[in-house]
């Protein structure tokens, strides 16, 4: 970036913070410092890296980018999936939305053991009548 388009507010702290960690980094590496700066100078930052990085990108002098990617346009055959999977969804959401078999299956089961419980009332009636038949004797 060119020192008359450099603006330190363009970039997110989160950029600020990567750029300046990276060349301090580098820079702790014994990286060649970009600026001129006098020894006195460099007595004054203590030969900190963080310091020198942070001088370095504030004057716009730092061969390091930010890519930022931008979102995609999607194709047609995308859309045309998307529609087919807002199809396949709404038809989804209509099976929900009607009872589903297995609660119909379970709904019928409850009402044949209902049934089947007074089946068993009655069944319980006529083993009583039916056991004096049992041991010989004769129900009138």
């Amino acid at each position: 970036m060119k020192k008359e388009e450099f603006d330190p507010e363009f970039y997110t702290k989160y950029e600020k913070t990567r750029i300046i960690g990276a060349r301090a980094l580098q820079l702790s590496m014994n990286a060649p410092i970009l600026l001129k700066m006098s020894k006195e100078e460099m007595e004054n930052l203590k030969f900190d890296p963080l310091k020198i990085a942070e001088l370095e990108f504030n004057n716009g002098v730092l061969p390091i980018t930010v890519r930022r990617p931008l979102p995609q346009r999607a194709s047609k055959d995308e859309e045309e999936e998307n529609e087919e999977i807002e199809v396949i969804e709404k038809v989804e959401e209509e099976e929900v939305t009607e009872k589903p078999e297995k609660l119909k299956k379970k709904e019928e089961k409850a009402e044949a053991a209902a049934e089947g419980e007074e089946i068993i009332g009655v069944t319980e009636e006529t083993e009583e009548e039916a056991a004096p038949a049992a041991k010989g004797e004769v129900a009138e």
